[in-house]
C-alpha cells in the first residue's frame, strides 16, 4: 500500500490484560499495535515480569516490531477494533 506511517516514543503497558500498546499514525488516524507480554518475553527470550522489565524489552527490539507492524499495516492486517497484533508465541 505504499503509505506513510509514523510511531512516536509513548507506549503503555497493562499488567491485568498483559498487553504491551505503542501507537501508529496511518493516514492521520492513530493505529494501536500491542503485543502480549507473553509474546514480548518469548521475543526477549527472558520472562518478563514487570512494567520496568518489559519497557526494557520493548525498548530493545522497538525497531523490529515497528518494522513488523509496519508490515502488518500494510497487509491491512487490523483485528475487528482496528488494531494490530504482534505476535512471538513458541509455535
Amino acid at each position: 500500500m505504499n503509505q506513510q506511517i509514523l510511531f512516536n516514543d509513548q507506549f503503555e503497558i497493562d499488567m491485568q490484560q498483559q498487553w504491551l500498546r505503542f501507537n501508529a499514525m496511518v493516514s492521520g488516524q492513530q493505529v494501536g499495535c500491542y503485543i502480549s507480554v507473553p509474546s514480548l518475553s518469548h521475543l526477549a527470550q527472558s520472562p518478563l515480569e514487570t512494567e520496568l522489565q518489559i519497557g526494557q524489552a520493548f525498548e530493545k527490539y522497538r525497531f523490529d516490531l515497528e518494522d513488523e507492524a509496519e508490515t502488518l499495516i500494510d497487509e491491512e492486517n487490523y483485528d475487528a477494533q482496528g488494531r494490530i497484533w504482534l505476535q512471538h508465541d513458541p509455535i
